[in-house]
């Protein structure tokens, strides 16, 4: 079964169950502090399992492309990928344990006919004052039997801790336990202690219902008095096992972008090639969501993982430019179910190729300097890696892998971090390596900084002309950032228009309104709206001005002052170059 039908099934099964499909969010939140990327599929829809109305209704299902920076580091093996397909259905406040138990079974055994007797599943098993999930336990015992199986806890049910079968944010919200389905491949155990959660391959997780019906408020747990259920499952592990692979780099999914590695390859080594695969596909799809390569925030992401498929590739003795050929297969493989990444393939492809000329001026360089001061003091400081990375472009992380393949490590990389802390002090988060995407938080300032990048927008159409549209943001209590396709930087005279422009819609003191509609009329009215798949069926249109007459019109879900008198002097205090024909505007509010 390839992982088109895989995804279609699913979608199709969980709709006759009366969930509404909705479409994947980008892999940058708009306004969720806590995350760089949507590393779940439960992340866009954290304000509804929190109490607020869906459009759709109380049970939806869909695909959501997702970012695990913390993987990247074990990309290489046969599973992990940075940016994978997360299957997810979600209820809220609408059925709980044992529908969601009961459904998830039926589609892993009726709709993809995987063998009831090689499902496992894991539960909660109490701690810290918190009962154990009986609940779930019964249910999967009766669930079991109708399949044939009698189910005992602790062969085909386990109980685990909060470390393994618990779901929460530590920044508190919506929480609860949850319960994992693993799948034995029939391999032989890798020893007697060998269980579900073993990582020698036997068991696959293949999927996980989480239960929230607790809530985490200052570091205290209460009954959240409603309960939501969020499944969440692996698209590329659940093909892997169908299709009878070993990895999910030789299913369908990735085989002919693997294949391409392969034949370019003049050195073979899977770990580096799908290393390759993975880094560049992640790429196109953040491209596709409006990330450009940079030093801080998701560019600084998106760039090492260009940078980190470039040495892998030279390590393969690859040469030449390669990025764009590999590229334009990987949106081939995913231009069915992203339609973005095909209407968006020039500006993709004219990024990776820009990128990886900028690494490649300066990569040779830069590691034959390293290579130098290894020989010279047998070790690299915080200081020489700093250097590395702000003259050359190295990535710490690079530096980190190369000295790690001799044997060696970065001392003092205290050294580094005070560095790169006063080099980017302009960008708190990113020296903490925490980045935070759109909309930082929803104090006084950030709303200000929200309400007036709809200003900056509506000024550059105005000025600039209409091929002007958000590609980007992000916006923190200190500035705002704003993204735009435009082949040159404006000129002295252009930003003081702007400025002089925004500034004059302030000094007239304009409300700022909104009125909800269906997305379809409202992306007549905003045909320039930026990623109009992610909205939902119903969306708020904001005016600052009259609604007859606007200054600037656009669908926004974030919080706006109600007048533009709050927002006080506008200025901007930086432009640059971000990637092919895109440009960077800062600005503040004094």
């Amino acid at each position: 079964m390839k992982y088109e039908e895989v995804r279609e099934k699913y979608l199709r099964f969980f709709e006759t169950k009366g969930h509404s499909v909705i479409p994947s969010a980008p892999l940058v939140p708009e306004d969720d502090p806590s995350v760089l990327f949507v590393n779940a599929g439960m992340f866009p829809l954290i304000p509804f399992l929190k109490g607020e109305k869906h459009p759709k209704g109380t049970r939806l299902v869909n695909t959501q492309r997702c970012l695990r920076t913390g993987d990247i580091d074990d990309v290489g093996d046969p599973f992990h990928c940075t940016t994978f397909l997360m299957l997810g259905n979600w209820s809220l406040n609408d059925y709980f344990k044992e529908e969601a138990i009961n459904m998830t079974m039926e589609f892993l055994v009726k709709e993809l006919s995987l063998n009831p007797q090689n499902i496992y599943a894991t539960v909660f098993g109490g701690e810290n004052q918190i009962p154990q999930d009986s609940e779930s336990i019964a249910i999967w015992k009766k669930t079991f039997e109708k399949y044939g199986i009698k189910a005992k806890v602790g062969d085909r049910i386990q109980k685990y801790g909060k470390d393994k079968n618990w779901w929460g944010l530590e920044s508190g919200g919506p929480c609860g336990p949850d319960s994992e389905i693993f799948y034995d491949t029939g391999k032989e155990k890798c020893s007697n202690k060998c269980n579900v959660n073993c990582s020698c391959g036997k068991y696959v997780e293949i999927g996980n219902n989480v239960f929230m019906e607790y809530l985490k408020e200052n570091n205290t747990l209460k009954p959240l008095g409603r309960h939501n259920v969020d499944f969440g499952g692996g698209l590329e592990r659940i093909t892997a096992l169908l299709q009878g692979k070993n990895s999910v780099y030789e299913t369908d999914i990735y085989k002919p972008i693997l294949d391409e590695v392969i034949k370019i390859s003049k050195k073979q080594n899977i770990k580096s090639q799908r290393i390759i695969v993975d880094h560049i596909k992640s790429a196109t799809w953040l491209i596709m969501d409006g990330v450009y390569p940079s030093r801080t925030q998701q560019g600084y992401i998106l760039r090492r993982l260009i940078r980190r498929a470039i040495r892998h590739a030279r390590s393969l003795g690859i040469e030449g430019e390669f990025t764009q050929e590999i590229g334009e297969i990987s949106i081939k493989q995913f231009k069915n179910i992203m339609p973005n990444l095909e209407t968006q393939q020039e500006e993709i492809l004219k990024t990776l190729e820009q990128e990886e000329k900028n690494f490649n001026k300066t990569l040779s360089s830069g590691l034959t300097v390293l290579e130098k001061l290894i020989k010279r003091n047998n070790t690299i400081t915080g200081k020489d890696a700093f250097l590395l990375y702000e003259t050359y472009g190295l990535p710490l992380e690079l530096t980190q892998e190369i000295l790690q393949e001799k044997g060696l490590s970065v001392t003092n990389i205290q050294e580094f971090n005070t560095a790169e802390k006063q080099h980017q002090e302009k960008s708190r988060t990113a020296s903490k390596g925490l980045f935070k995407g759109g909309l930082a938080d929803t104090s006084q300032m950030s709303t200000k900084y929200h309400t007036a990048s709809h200003l900056l927008l509506a000024s550059l159409r105005k000025i600039l002309g209409e091929h002007i549209y958000q590609k980007g943001s992000n916006i923190t209590p200190e500035r705002l950032r704003l993204d735009f396709p435009n082949d040159q930087k404006l000129t002295d005279e252009q930003i003081l228009q702007v400025e002089q422009m925004v500034n004059n819609q302030i000094s007239k003191q304009l409300p700022v309104q909104y009125e909800e509609m269906p997305k379809e009329q409202a992306l007549k009215i905003v045909p320039y709206a930026a990623f109009p798949e992610k909205y939902p069926d119903i969306v708020k249109v904001y005016y600052i001005g009259s609604k007859d007459n606007p200054f600037s019109i656009e669908i926004c879900n974030g919080p706006h002052v109600s007048n533009t008198k709050q927002l006080g002097k506008f200025k901007i205090i930086k432009q640059e170059n971000v990637g092919a024909g895109i440009k960077r505007i800062k600005a503040v509010l004094q």
